[in-house]
């Protein structure tokens, strides 16, 4: 029997229904979990339904996927069915849970098996017409198995998620403002830290982008994903002039892509091109993805600068602890960048100095 939600995950709830969404009465919603996200999705349901709001809730049954996955019924598991559809179409508001939670099966599935996600791009193109807005749940992420395979608690794991959500959106923007006017304007990031990095990109000159936990819906420009945000939520992305870099770049956070992950990662870049790499951990998995991306996969695409002050080392959430900063390679499109890239990948490191056009904006990890 699910667990029923604590209070703690009760209030996060309310704090992502009320302050992130802001949801409102008569809307209808999809909340979609999975078995290990039940008691959280149903804290986001009741209070859905506290502000008057109409919720189909959406539980994936992890038994069943995988079973579908051994029959090779991939194809069919990237099918969504009418009903699905159709509740797309009448939806106001999408909660989403990331799932499943057997993130060792995750890491070993076979290419075939990416057909499993074909109804993606067809979503997003449904959402964009209706004018869906929603949030990703990052707690999904959060699993009995990872935590033993990294030597996490796990309600320890759960309890930072949550209180990280609890930050009002607010309240991001507010920590992120100086920051964003500086990216706006600025041409050149320098990043520096006493483990060896030492790295200077150009920007691309175009606008960044505030991820502070309130999503809109789609506008032309945007991202083709952009109506979701993540939640825990907190960042300033900018995008990166992909033919300019020069230096060094050496990861102290674990860096969290879906299912896939790597630690140390330590980047060599010569002559705007990625020179070298190695890691402490993850490797196997990174080059496998990497030797599988197109051209543009070896140039520098985007960075991303934390803003949450709840967050301090919690997998999953690197991009969005405040004062740390995350630099991808790889494709950009997301933010209107011009690298193509079907790769994408970013290294996340903690407790930097950084300048914009020589002017600091965070020191010791600090934003200033």
């Amino acid at each position: 029997m699910t667990r029923s939600p604590s209070k703690l995950e009760r209030a996060a709830a309310r704090n992502i229904v009320t302050r992130c969404l802001q949801a409102r009465a008569g809307e209808n919603a999809i909340v979609e979990s999975w078995d290990h996200t039940m008691p959280m999705a149903s804290a986001v349901v009741d209070e859905l339904r506290r502000v008057g709001g109409k919720v189909l809730l959406v539980r994936d049954d992890e038994d069943s996927w995988w079973r579908s996955i051994d029959r090779r019924q991939a194809p069919l598991l990237g099918q969504s069915s009418a009903p699905e559809w159709a509740a797309l179409r009448a939806a106001d508001l999408y909660v989403n849970f990331w799932g499943p939670a057997d993130t060792d099966r995750m890491e070993r599935l076979p290419e075939s098996a990416d057909a499993a996600f074909d109804y993606t791009p067809a979503w997003y193109e449904a959402a964009r017409k209706v004018g869906l807005r929603g949030v990703r749940m990052t707690t999904g992420f959060a699993t009995e198995r990872r935590a033993r395979q990294w030597g996490r608690s796990l309600p320890k794991w759960e309890e930072s998620v949550a209180r990280a959500s609890l930050v009002a959106p607010e309240e991001l923007a507010r920590r992120g403002a100086r920051l964003f006017r500086a990216l706006s304007r600025g041409k050149m990031v320098r990043i520096i830290h006493p483990n060896g990095t030492d790295l200077e990109v150009a920007l691309a000159g175009l606008a960044p982008r505030l991820q502070d936990g309130r999503p809109r819906p789609y506008r032309a420009g945007d991202s083709p994903s952009g109506m979701l945000h993540q939640i825990p939520a907190g960042s300033v992305d900018v995008a990166l002039d992909s033919r300019t870099v020069e230096g060094r770049f050496r990861a102290n956070r674990r860096t969290n892509i879906w299912w896939n992950w790597h630690a140390g990662g330590d980047l060599a870049f010569v002559g705007g091109r990625l020179a070298s790499y190695s890691f402490e951990e993850g490797e196997d998995g990174f080059v496998r993805q990497y030797k599988r991306g197109s051209p543009g996969k070896d140039r520098t695409s985007v960075l991303k600068f934390g803003l949450n002050p709840a967050v301090h080392d919690v997998p999953n959430l690197e991009t969005v602890e405040a004062g740390a900063v995350a630099l991808q390679i790889g494709g950009n499109r997301y933010l209107n960048g011009g690298n193509r890239s079907s790769f994408f990948s970013w290294f996340s490191l903690a407790g930097s100095e950084i300048a914009v056009d020589g002017t600091t904006v965070v020191r010791a990890g600090k934003l200033l």
